[in-house]
């Protein structure tokens, strides 16, 4: 049974940037080393590396899975679907429409699973010209309920896009953020997709309303609410040393920004970030 709030589909002009990025991303993955899975819960499971993080919830009627990395990952991603379950793939809830996160859409649509994202998402897939078009979107939230279990998508806010979800699993106490939360890595904003550093810690702080013990970033390993709490508090401070960085001027802003105590590891695509968070400072 699935319940939404809005099914929509709507076409929208993102532009070539979000292009770019696509093909960025579709390429970034040719020689990735084995993905690993791990439990998360005695029901939940996560399947870790080459892309974006994805969470496995296996039921007596089907398999739901979060996000499908690479299209290449594919193959091995349902090779571990049926090392747990031997029920067909039902559901793929992607969490925003980046190619890490969304490349293996082609091949789960194939299996039979229905896809559902954020209308804002789809309609940055649409703009990019990017394959594997979710067939159902919403607006607020969504629900699917399948073998007794529920999983709840709902967008909260801007944040690393415009069309970000969280996937909250309630029976299993674990929130996956998809790029929301990045474990161990510095945040990307994605401008082309109207991505936002002024408002991205209030969407985390709407997601901390969840009570839940463990959070599947969108990468980086396995966290808890602890840490989300940090990384919001990260995204603060990150901000304010943009903001005094861009203020003398965006062309060298980059190297004025000091998050080295911040804890956040190198992600090239945070100084692509740098412009945009430049003007939207400036706003």
């Amino acid at each position: 049974m699935l319940r939404n709030k809005t099914v929509a589909i709507r076409l929208g002009g993102i532009g070539l940037g979000l292009a770019g990025l696509w093909l960025v991303w579709s390429q970034a993955q040719q020689q990735a080393p084995p993905l690993t899975m791990e439990k998360v819960t005695d029901n939940l499971y996560v399947i870790i590396g080459s892309g974006g993080n994805v969470a496995v919830l296996p039921t007596s009627e089907g398999v739901l899975l979060v996000d499908d990395k690479f299209a290449q990952n594919a193959p091995e991603i349902l090779a571990k679907v049926k090392s747990v379950s031997d029920k067909p793939l039902r559901y793929v809830l992607n969490t925003h429409q980046h190619g890490d996160h969304t490349g293996g859409n082609v091949a789960m649509m194939a299996e039979g699973a229905q896809t559902l994202i954020h209308k804002n998402a789809r309609d940055n897939m649409v703009a990019a010209k990017m394959p594997g078009l979710p067939l159902i979107t919403f607006a607020d939230e969504a629900q699917v309920f399948l073998g007794g279990k529920e999983v709840e998508a709902r967008h909260l806010g801007r944040g690393h896009t415009n069309g970000d979800s969280v996937i909250y699993f309630p029976s299993e106490r674990v929130l996956h953020t998809g790029d929301l939360f990045v474990n161990g890595q510095a945040p990307f904003i994605d401008y082309s997709a109207h991505g936002s550093i002024v408002e991205w810690d209030q969407t985390i702080e709407r997601a901390l309303q969840y009570d839940v013990d463990k959070v599947i970033p969108g990468h980086g390993p396995v966290a808890t609410k602890a840490d989300l709490v940090k990384w919001r508090q990260t995204l603060v401070t990150l901000r304010t040393r943009a903001k005094a960085a861009c203020a003398g001027g965006a062309a060298d802003a980059a190297k004025r920004i000091d998050a080295k105590d911040l804890g956040m590891g190198a992600n090239p695509n945070f100084q692509r970030s740098i412009e945009g968070m430049c003007a939207e400072l400036a706003r």
